[in-house]
């Protein structure tokens, strides 16, 4: 489990791209003398596992991403060089900053528009159609591994406010419009859903 709360924005070092898989090397600058293979990060918001320490003094580590990793993330968009946001997973007794994050992206939303208000930046994003019934006004969204609060819906399309420190400390900083980020909607609303279906097909 994550929290939303990025701790690093790290590069991707290297990349390949297989039949069946895709081998990615990321940089960061965090500490890895606890990590080991097997552990997981968010990178972008999505879970990933170690699976090698290419150059440990270099602070370099690899993971392997499936096919269907690459279909439902921005990661087929990833290029050497490109910035990712970083956060490992949570440890017993780490803070709760965000909101619980499990790191499995549903699908991605795309920037329909910017908006700078102070130094402040409004964004609106578009999600696909089996998604919008999860994003509610005041509920939270991670974007891109960060947990965001949603200030307002409307249809497919709703926005986030990314304050200075967001800004500054993630890679929402360099979105445009068109652009594409990683979406995990909050599991609450899955769980009410399901329950909901469950007892209305009891009473069918």
């Amino acid at each position: 489990m994550f929290t939303g709360i990025v701790q690093d924005v790290g590069v991707v070092d290297a990349l390949t791209h297989e039949q069946h898989q895709s081998l990615f090397v990321f940089a960061t600058k965090l500490d890895m003398s606890a990590w080991h293979r097997g552990d997981s990060v968010a990178v972008d918001g999505c879970c990933l596992t170690i699976t090698d320490f290419p150059d440990a003094k270099q602070k370099l580590w690899a993971a392997t991403l499936s096919p269907e990793t690459m279909s439902l993330t921005r990661f087929s968009e990833v290029n050497i060089g490109d910035k990712v946001n970083l956060e490992p997973a949570l440890r017993m007794g780490d803070a709760l900053g965000g909101h619980m994050v499990s790191g499995h992206i549903d699908d991605v939303a795309k920037v329909v528009s910017m908006t700078d208000v102070g130094e402040h930046k409004q964004i609106t994003f578009e999600v696909p159609d089996g998604l919008k019934q999860y994003v509610v006004v005041k509920g939270s969204v991670t974007l891109n591994g960060v947990s965001l609060t949603v200030n307002t819906v409307e249809g497919h399309q709703f926005s986030v406010n990314l304050i200075p420190h967001t800004l500054e400390h993630t890679n929402l900083h360099e979105l445009e419009k068109g652009d594409r980020v990683n979406l995990e909607t909050d599991l609450l609303g899955r769980y009410v859903e399901r329950i909901l279906n469950c007892k209305t097909q009891e009473q069918t």
